[in-house]
């Protein structure tokens, strides 16, 4: 009876641990912050969105407002078109609103990130956000640092 007494509590501690890495895989992912209802999309045009992804959460002081629904590459521009899905109850940024790629957490998660304007007149389903600013490459900023001290020897 030891035995299956032991091979119970066994099996019931390898359930726990798959449901709290199933959890954790959610979380991650983000999945478990979607939401299907309704939304309004606007796009924004960056020169580099670094690891920008689809699902990505676009916020405003740092509450999630919506999501990236799509990231494409215009060959004439040479710029990507991000496409955000914004919840309809975050229907007032004013039509200067800007957008930025920032980087949030640990990992090194990347967002959009608004930053609401002055206008009276508001942003509405298929508008771009003619201001942005791109995100920053590491690997450009340590080789602006390095080309700038060459320069003063």
């Amino acid at each position: 009876m030891t035995s299956r007494k032991i091979e119970i509590l066994v099996g019931l501690f390898v359930a726990a641990a798959i449901a709290a890495f199933f959890m954790l895989a959610m979380s991650v992912s983000n999945m478990s912050s979607y939401t299907g209802g309704e939304s309004y999309q606007l796009t924004a045009r960056f020169d580099n969105v670094g690891g920008l992804k689809v699902r990505s959460a676009v916020a405003a002081g740092g509450v999630t407002i919506g999501r990236v629904s799509d990231i494409q590459y215009n060959s004439e521009t040479y710029e990507a078109i991000v496409s955000m899905n914004i919840e309809s109850k975050y229907n007032k940024f004013p039509i200067d609103t800007a957008a930025s790629i920032l980087t949030s957490g640990l990992l090194g998660e990347q967002f959009v990130g608004f930053e609401p304007g002055a206008e009276e007149e508001y942003l509405k389903q298929g508008d771009e956000i003619d201001l942005t600013q791109s995100a920053l490459v590491l690997e450009q900023i340590i080789g602006q640092f390095l080309y700038s001290k060459a320069d003063e020897e």
